[in-house]
């Protein structure tokens, strides 16, 4: 048993070689095939469930042209500062290396 940080949360919880957590929920096929693509390690139970509900949230969604953005869903405005969220970065389908707040690829700039 290992004691592990949540890359997307901060929190510890423990790692079970054999008994895993992430063997406790059911997460979607695209929520697996984005985790592959991502700079994240293991996630506790609640962020694997946060990030799928964030996919479900984004289906039928494409990438929005400047003028199709929606705030609340694809930014939000915070001291005059236009905060693009989870969702805008997965429809956008690429990690931009930005080290963006909501970036949902576990990008830091310091990792490189």
């Amino acid at each position: 048993m290992a004691k592990k940080v949540c890359k997307r949360c901060n929190r510890t919880f423990e790692c079970k070689a054999g008994d895993c957590q992430c063997s406790t929920v059911t997460v979607s096929i695209q929520t697996l095939q984005f985790l592959k693509m991502t700079y994240l390690d293991c996630m506790c139970v609640t962020c694997l469930l946060e990030v799928d509900q964030v996919f479900a949230s984004i289906e039928g969604e494409t990438f929005p042209k400047p003028n199709e953005q929606r705030e609340g869903f694809h930014f939000y405005i915070e001291n005059g500062f236009f905060v693009f969220t989870e969702q805008y970065h997965l429809l956008r389908g690429s990690c931009c290396k930005s080290g963006c707040r909501h970036c949902p690829y576990g990008f830091e700039k310091n990792i490189l």
